[in-house]
């Protein structure tokens, strides 16, 4: 059986009273997400969605993050080098990507992942989530 897919994407683009109207959980992630990508790089990204990847998954996508300094290191093919630093950065900043997850859901994360398409300026954030109690209910607080 397909789990459903719930998903929600945010326009950093759009009206700012838009993105407020809903106020979900899987919003919250996307908009803390491009939050912290500002703080962290300079620059956050223009597109960000995050959706489940079944039960237990959370994947955040986020879309033209690169700064003008790093769109020049692809320019000059150094993919590889621009991947190790965001790469480092991002896991320097691990525990923050964590606690937006958690504190949105009220599930303790269990794994992260992060990846970034240098070529098509797309960075992925999954999350493997403890999983929900059979009745629904929060198993444990974050």
């Amino acid at each position: 059986m397909d789990e459903p897919i719930a998903e929600m994407t945010v326009d950093t683009n759009q009206n700012p009273g838009t993105a407020m109207q809903d106020r979900s959980p899987i919003l919250e992630i996307s908009n803390a997400m491009v939050g912290l990508y500002k703080e962290a790089f300079g620059r956050g990204p223009t597109k960000a969605r995050a959706q489940f990847a079944g039960a237990d998954t959370l994947v955040v996508i986020l879309e033209a993050s690169l700064t003008v300094a790093e769109r020049n290191l692809v320019a000059m093919g150094e993919h590889q080098r621009l991947r190790e630093a965001r790469l480092f950065f991002t896991y320097a900043l691990e525990d923050q990507f964590r606690r937006i997850v958690e504190e949105a859901l009220g599930r303790r994360t269990v794994a992260f992942v992060s990846g970034i398409d240098t070529s098509r300026d797309v960075a992925i954030e999954v999350f493997t989530l403890e999983p929900a109690a059979e009745d629904g209910s929060r198993p444990s607080e974050p």
